[in-house]
């Protein structure tokens, strides 16, 4: 029987634009690396990147919260920073339709949160264009959330508590097939 892992990266970009009445622009990159078993030094056998994910209201106020100066790096909080010891990236089965206000993943069991690999989330700060993003990345091991992937996002570690991103996208990661060929 083959196994596989799967390394999910998020990318998020926010912009605000001087001009009157522009909206800050939420742009969401996303990228799923497939491998076999949970050798992450091969390549993947499969690679999805999309763009798209919807900012959760919760999301959003502690972006501007932090912003201002009121956020914390103490766990559990309500407006606690996204860093390496607090973010994570979970993922569901639920199919429920995704909405701004969702304060956490969908699904009632089957869900998982994956804290975040060593230096992750990185930031590059500057004045460039790419100092408008912010990457997330976590590994699920072969034996993590065997079921269809149908929801996503940035999270705290903690249950039922802000949630940067939602679900948008369904992502199912199954077992290869037997006779060893991922295509």
């Amino acid at each position: 029987m083959k196994t596989e892992a799967a390394a999910v990266t998020e990318t998020g970009a926010v912009g605000a634009l001087t001009a009157d009445h522009q909206p800050v622009k939420w742009r969401c990159n996303w990228k799923v690396e497939k491998y076999l078993g949970d050798d992450l030094t091969a390549n993947p056998f499969e690679v999805v990147e999309e763009e798209g994910n919807l900012l959760m209201y919760g999301g959003a106020s502690c972006l501007w919260e932090c912003l201002i100066g009121n956020g914390t790096g103490t766990a559990a909080q309500t407006l606690t920073y996204f860093n390496n010891s607090n973010a994570c990236l979970g993922v569901g089965d639920s199919s429920t339709a995704e909405a701004a206000t969702q304060t956490d993943l969908q699904a009632a069991t089957n869900k998982l949160r994956k804290a975040m690999d060593a230096t992750y989330p990185t930031h590059t700060d500057g004045t460039t264009s790419g100092a408008a993003t912010v990457t997330f990345h976590s590994t699920f091991a072969t034996t993590d959330a065997n079921f269809a992937w149908n929801e996503w996002g940035v999270l705290f570690h903690d249950e039922a508590c802000t949630v940067m991103t939602s679900p948008q996208l369904v992502i199912c990661v199954v077992n290869p097939p037997l006779d060893g060929d991922p295509d």
